[in-house]
């Protein structure tokens, strides 16, 4: 495999005779670079006005490779041939080289390029590429690999003090200017050609500004405007809206914009923009952005590039680069979604408060629907990379991602409701397609027990780098140390979370029946409130005739969980387990004519069996009312069978009214055992009360031992109490 290097700009800020004559300092030994054993010249010609000046070397190096390896070998050093071409009158210098020494085993070429600064004459650009491919070498192919990657890159970083070593060194000898090139006396001067991208060793190199321009054309800023944190920008989206620009990215910039990359992560962002420049015309990515992807592929050029080609064609799709300017949020969104922006974290990220366990779900999917909580949240995303941008203008060192505060408070098994967990995942899918690198870091506050349930349904759909990010808190220890203070700063944290901030982010809470819309409920009498919800099931509880279901149980530690919706009439509901075998088969089935519409119930439990010697009661019987919206989940200690039971309750008899209507309500549930090895050894998780404090770096798949503590709970295998949700 061919290993590549591109290097982006470096810029010295002296002019190109300075740096030339610096340059011929290194000849024909170089004391800064101790692998350099010296060189000679096998050719030289000059042009006849002393513009064009080209010399051959044949330079010997001293590589650092085992001894067994030279002894293999049979040399002590490498030979590589230089060719220099320095052209004065363009101010120009192309130095191409490659190995003499095993060449027909290691193919090494390299080519720099020093050319004027396109924006200060007085300073000077430096670019540089390299290839290497190892066809064969005695079996030691990747050592040779790793030894070669290893000096190369030791050698690009120690090349640019080098030449500002010399130039110190001339200007301390008194030479701090060197006239510019004139041609004799006789001579007609050529006209001065400015470099095209071709003649430089990037070859189509023409990358975009440094400089995002939000209208049609760029706006250029000088170098020194960028060492200052200046912009002429106007940042918008993550692709730029002019013009391609023969600009290059600079090594000042990317110190100051990107951050400090390695030579191999610099390379991989300079190769990806090249491609980008030959494929994607007029639209072209920002720097920031393109850099998001390279990391959430390992700096892989070819993965990074599949996947960002995909996200552009799916922001063009959906119109996402105009996102911020279009979008508003609804009324129900802006009253009962429990997010919202609150200043930074102690790194300058833009700060993101979610008040999780206070969102209705279920309320919010049916009043305005899965399409529409998803573009909330890509807005949201979009709004990060915004205030990201402009903190990384204002603060003078790169910020490239937001810090997110999940406080769980109110959490519980009515949040697992299955189109919701189906949507959320559908919200992450969507996100870490398309929004990789973008989470600094996830604080989860105030986790409680049913927080491992939701954990062990979503983690596995979640990137590892972002799960690296996450920190979990339970009880009060966010506000302990190692809380929140360690992120962010007092005078920030909310006040709802111990701190004196005021944060202005709903509240959140459950959104009125008044407010869902026909279009997001299913229209069929029978059916389930969703048409997405196919796995609800919808039965009538008629007097004398409880329905139930039936859940084999091979294992402890499973968890039962259900959630129902009573949609007419009133019912208790318990949880039983079956002390002796029984039959899997229904020992009774009420049907309801399709006149009076729906479902029978269906019985397990014959007459004779009673609470004692065949059967035992795991969760007592709940009251349920008309409207009530019900999820809970429980524990088993033991395998077997369970049933879970719907039985008609006379609300009649408690109030003394005398009513009309027919003995029967209608029930619409859905339930699910969870295997206890799907927690991959979290059950003592689920089955506390309070949690310890919890860091992804300690245990970021098992949870083990993360929720510590006894529970004031009667019931040790019960996870929750049943959550009851009375809609208005």
């Amino acid at each position: 495999m061919v290993q590549k290097y591109q290097s982006p700009v470096r810029v010295y800020r002296y002019p190109f005779e300075l740096v030339m004559a610096a340059y011929e300092k290194r000849f024909p030994t170089c004391k800064m670079i101790p692998v350099f054993l010296g060189s000679d010249i096998i050719s030289e010609t000059k042009s006849e006005d002393g513009a064009d000046h080209v010399v051959d070397r044949r330079c010997r190096l001293n590589v650092d490779a085992p001894y067994i390896l030279k002894k293999i070998a049979g040399v002590d050093h490498v030979v590589f041939r230089q060719v220099n071409a320095l052209d004065r009158r363009n101010r120009t210098l192309r130095i191409d080289a490659h190995n003499e020494s095993f060449a027909n085993r290691v193919i090494i070429k390299e080519s720099c390029f020093y050319s004027v600064h396109p924006e200060n004459s007085d300073w000077t650009c430096f670019e540089q590429s390299a290839s290497l491919d190892i066809k064969s070498f005695f079996n030691f192919e990747n050592m040779v690999e790793k030894i070669a990657m290893k000096q190369y890159a030791a050698n690009i970083k120690k090349g640019k003090e080098v030449i500002e070593y010399y130039i110190n060194e001339l200007i301390s000898e008194g030479v701090s200017t060197i006239p510019r090139w004139q041609p004799p006396e006789g001579h007609k001067s050529k006209e001065i050609e400015i470099p095209s991208s071709e003649d430089t060793p990037s070859q189509d190199s023409g990358l975009r500004s440094r400089t995002n321009s939000s209208g049609s054309q760029h706006s250029r800023s000088s170098v020194s405007s960028l060492v200052l944190g200046a912009s002429a920008a106007t940042i918008k989206s993550p692709v730029s809206d002019g013009p391609s620009s023969p600009d290059k990215l600079e090594d000042v910039y990317i110190e100051r914009y990107l951050g400090n990359l390695s030579l191999v992560q610099e390379s991989a962002l300079v190769q990806l923009q090249q491609w980008l420049q030959k494929t994607h015309k007029g639209k072209i990515p920002k720097d920031a952005h393109i850099l998001r992807f390279l990391r959430a592929r390992e700096f892989s050029v070819e993965k990074a590039r599949e996947m960002l080609v995909h996200s552009l064609a799916w922001r063009k799709l959906h119109s996402i680069d105009k996102l911020l300017e279009t979008y508003t949020p609804s009324e129900v969104l802006l009253q009962y979604y429990s997010g919202g922006w609150h200043y930074s974290d102690k790194d300058g990220r833009p700060l993101y408060v979610l008040k999780l366990g206070q969102m209705d779900v279920k309320g919010l999917m049916r009043s305005v629907g899965e399409e529409a909580i998803l573009k909330h949240v890509l807005y949201v995303n979009e709004e990060g990379l915004r205030r990201a941008d402009e903190a990384t203008k204002s603060r003078g060192y790169p910020v490239s991602a937001c810090t997110c505060i999940v406080d769980l408070e109110g959490l519980s098994m009515r949040h697992l409701w299955r189109p919701g967990i189906r949507a959320l995942l559908r919200i992450i899918e969507v996100v870490e397609a398309n929004y990789p690198e973008t989470m600094g870091r996830l604080l989860i506050v105030r986790a409680p027990r049913v927080f491992p349930v939701l954990w062990t349904l979503i983690s596995p759909f979640i990137d590892e780098n972002t799960r690296q990010k996450f920190m979990f808190y339970g009880g009060n220890d966010y506000q302990e140390p190692g809380g929140l203070r360690d992120f962010i700063d007092e005078k920030y944290i909310p006040d709802f979370l111990g701190g004196h901030c005021y944060c202005d982010v709903p509240d959140g809470g459950l959104v009125p029946k008044s407010l869902y819309k026909e279009e997001y409920q299913d229209k069929s009498p029978e059916g389930p409130p969703l048409s997405v919800d196919s796995c609800y099931n919808t039965s009538h509880v008629v007097k004398d005739f409880p329905h139930e279901v039936m859940i084999q149980v091979p294992q402890r530690g499973s968890v039962i969980t259900w959630d129902f919706d009573i949609l007419k009439g009133d019912v208790t509901f318990t949880v039983l387990r079956c002390k002796r075998s029984i039959s899997a088969d229904p020992v009774h089935q009420h049907h309801v004519s399709a006149a009076t519409g729906g479902i029978g119930s269906v019985q397990y439990i014959d007459k004779n069996m009673q609470v004692g010697p065949d059967l035992s009661i795991v969760e007592r019987p709940l009251i349920c009312r008309d409207g009530d919206s019900v999820q809970g989940s429980h524990v088993v200690s033991e395998s077997g069978s369970y049933i879970l039971q719907w039985k008609y309750f006379d609300s009649a008899k408690t109030s003394f009214d005398f009513t009309l209507a027919p003995h029967k309500s209608k029930v619409m549930y859905h339930t699910e055992l969870l295997r206890s090895e799907a927690f991959r050894g979290s059950m003592s998780s689920l089955q506390s009360y309070h949690s310890g404090s919890l860091s992804s770096r300690a245990s970021q798949s098992s949870l083990t031992g993360s929720f510590s503590g006894p529970g004031p709970s009667s019931n040790p295998n019960r996870l929750v109490e049943s959550t009851r949700l009375s809609r208005p």
